[in-house]
């Protein structure tokens, strides 16, 4: 997978305090990583409700930048203790597995939409400069739960822009597809599947779009770099066919069981809506959407082109397509990172 945004200034960082909500999940991890590697931030704070998880990682990167927080997005009074001296909140924390979301939706709620509203008015409050939430294609023309939950995180996090009043905080979202890798994602599933020589698939015709957890990361600071406030950045991604991935890990003698479209499930994923298409710049490597706001300036964004009338950007009318070349070497480098057995 191509990487899009790797070479970027990120100078405005060094010497800032950072913290990332859902800090020791997969993102949190790769981009705690990052920023040790790539900048020369004064903290970092890893704010989850994990302990253990903590513990792990503290001991994994062993860097007195980084600090841990207990806490839960859930409970507002915590995150204005954390957010103390804070200058850039990257907000990774989430309930995202759709099946589940699906019979336990109101824990979604809490922690997707009401834990969002208390980011928002902690960062006021306590004077961040900069927040950046992770959102999902299944925001776009949500069917399930966790989509339509991520939806009105998107909404509430646009909307703030304009009630932040005097204050300098700004916020913008960033929406991609599955992470490869990403913990609970379907490739450390078949990793361990394929050991009894069956993967289960939902539905052959599926398809999703794809990034790396390297992408992700650069989608980040991509958003962190170039926001005015109020954007939705939308990264160009391959998409590819799951029956093709399913073979890809399988490899040969495996068997592929179809088990059908899971609660929630959609055959095809979208990015960008045909509505959001019409306020949306194609900035190279990236879409933009623009708020529909009246506090919005077009002066914001100068670079990028208007799309066509009735554009879409949907995992089935993708350009951009995976190889099986490119899905060997993906499945191959997660498994090698890992530490697990590589393709057959």
């Amino acid at each position: 997978m191509k990487t899009k945004h790797a070479a970027m200034d990120l100078s405005h960082l060094d010497g800032k305090t950072i913290l990332i909500t859902g800090g020791t999940g997969s993102f949190g991890k790769r981009f705690t990583q990052a920023l040790l590697s790539r900048t020369k931030a004064k903290k970092i704070i890893i704010l989850s409700r994990d302990e253990f998880k903590q513990s792990e990682m503290a001991a994994a990167l062993d860097d007195k930048r980084v600090r841990y927080f207990l806490g839960d997005v859930r409970d507002a009074q915590r995150l204005q203790r954390a957010f103390h001296g804070v200058d850039f909140v990257v907000h990774a924390a989430a309930l995202k597995q759709v099946p589940k979301l699906e019979y336990d939706p109101f824990e979604a709620v809490q922690t997707n939409i009401i834990g969002a509203q208390n980011i928002i008015n902690a960062a006021i409050d306590q004077g961040v400069k900069k927040v950046v939430a992770l959102s999902t294609d299944k925001a776009a023309n949500p069917v399930n739960l966790y989509g339509a939950t991520k939806l009105c995180a998107e909404k509430l996090f646009i909307a703030s822009n304009s009630y932040a009043g005097r204050a300098d905080t700004r916020f913008s979202v960033t929406r991609y597809g599955n992470v490869v890798g990403s913990r609970g994602s379907v490739v450390p599933l078949y990793l361990e599947k394929r050991k009894t020589g069956v993967l289960p698939l939902t539905d052959a015709r599926m398809t999703r779009f794809w990034i790396t957890l390297d992408g992700g990361v650069d989608l980040v600071f991509n958003a962190l770099t170039n926001m005015k406030g109020g954007e939705i950045f939308v990264p160009k991604i391959p998409s590819m066919k799951m029956s093709d991935l399913a073979k890809a890990m399988g490899g040969p003698g495996c068997k592929i069981k179809v088990i059908g479209i899971r609660p929630g499930e959609k055959l095809h994923e979208t990015l960008l809506s045909v509505e959001e298409a019409t306020h949306a710049l194609d900035c190279g490597g990236f879409f933009v959407v623009k708020p529909d706001f009246p506090w919005w300036s077009d002066d914001n964004w100068t670079a990028g082109t208007p799309l066509p009338a009735g554009f879409s950007y949907a995992s089935d009318n993708n350009q951009e397509w995976l190889t099986e070349k490119e899905l060997h070497a993906m499945v191959d480098s997660f498994a090698a990172s890992e530490k697990a057995p590589s393709r057959a």
